[in-house]
């Protein structure tokens, strides 16, 4: 095959441009991995092959290896395969390794670049297991599509097992991670996000920047204008929406995904907020009270949420109809103050805390839960 030949410090390998289907041929998988109906088998290799034995170890009793995960990310970067058209689909390397040292013959001309011998043995993948993992079942499904892959790959040989085992590590437990709000802001520009997040995603934007928002830069995202306390995290806040919107998708897809739909759920969501604040008062955004603390506001859209599928139309006059509806919640105010507060809802996390105190305001104003079928108490 030919390849790229880099140095840095004391260290040679080499950058080979692998065509899909002859790469799935010359590498094996050590991880079990899942498609639709059928599964790749993890190659034990040899028994004297320490590295493979490492590896294979690790990613079985690593939470973040276990095979549900592998299974779920499988189907994940298979759909983005398919789905993906400007986008390449695999730009990032995958990191192969032999510990049969390869022949690297240069090109006179650039002695950088030659032709590069190929292991007797198949290469084992130090990174990348999930993608070229995927890359066999699209391969399986859309043979013509991706007979036109090509998988940049970064090849070491001729290593011990323990640079191996330690290039597996520091890669496995060093990640650098989109953060979540920030993942929330690209949504809209990524042709393959679900298009049930991409909704979910305009209704935080307005959330944020509408200037009839109850939460207008109160939202703490990557890149926020304001200097004003923020209240929550936007992934919380979406988190908590897209469970709405979710709920809600068959309608909304007979209805219309665009712009216009999300306007129209936010300004269910403003109006919910509004009739809230009118009730809490001065507690809104308080710093003795808890009202506008992450636990109450994920709690509160779950209440919006409950009492929309009840109470939507007419808009007009929406916020003071919700306003009488939530009437009762003023008897409340004190248990919302910050001091004894988690002893009075008292819960093992926040996860447990946001459902109790969903049940309670459900039941103060006595809205039904349609996840429930009964009434929030």
């Amino acid at each position: 095959m030919f390849a790229t030949q880099i140095r840095q410090k004391d260290s040679v390998f080499y950058f080979a441009n692998i065509e899909a289907k002859s790469l799935l041929r010359r590498v094996r998988f050590i991880s079990r991995f899942y498609g639709e109906s059928s599964q790749i088998r993890p190659d034990a290799g040899a028994p004297e092959d320490d590295i493979a034995r490492f590896i294979g170890r690790v990613e079985h009793s690593d939470a973040a290896f276990q095979r549900e995960l592998s299974r779920a990310k499988v189907r994940a970067l298979r759909n983005f395969y398919e789905t993906a058209v400007s986008q390449p689909p695999i730009p990032g390397t995958a990191l192969l390794f032999t510990n049969e040292t390869l022949t690297f013959r240069p090109i006179p001309e650039a002695p950088q670049v030659g032709r590069l011998s190929e292991p007797e043995h198949p290469f084992l993948i130090i990174d990348g297991q999930h993608r070229l993992a995927a890359l066999h079942f699209y391969l399986e499904d859309k043979p013509e599509e991706a007979a036109g892959i090509h998988v940049p790959c970064i090849i070491f040989d001729g290593r011990s097992e323990d640079f191996a085992a330690e290039m597996f590590v520091i890669i496995n437990s060093t990640p650098t991670r989109i953060n979540k709000s920030h993942l929330v802001d690209l949504y809209e520009r990524v042709s393959w996000a679900e298009p049930d997040r991409k909704f979910a995603a305009r209704i935080v934007d307005l959330l944020y920047s509408a200037s009839d928002s109850p939460l207008r830069y109160r939202i703490n995202r990557l890149g926020g204008r304001s200097q004003q306390e923020k209240w929550i995290l936007q992934a919380e806040l979406f988190n908590e929406l897209h469970r709405w919107v979710k709920s809600r998708w068959s309608k909304i897809e007979k209805e219309g995904t665009g712009s216009r739909e999300a306007e129209r759920h936010y300004r269910v969501i403003r109006d919910f907020l509004k009739a809230t604040q009118r009730i809490f008062g001065d507690t809104w955004g308080h710093s003795h009270y808890m009202v506008t603390r992450p636990v109450t506001l994920k709690a509160l859209i779950r209440v919006a949420a409950d009492l929309s599928a009840a109470d939507w139309d007419p808009e007009e006059g929406r916020v003071e109809r919700w306003d009488l509806r939530l009437a009762s919640w003023r008897n409340l105010l004190r248990e919302f103050r910050a001091e004894g507060f988690y002893e009075r809802f008292p819960a093992k996390g926040q996860v447990e805390r946001v459902g109790r105190i969903h049940r309670q305001l459900g039941a103060a104003a006595h809205i039904e839960s349609p996840t429930r079928g009964k009434k929030t108490s």
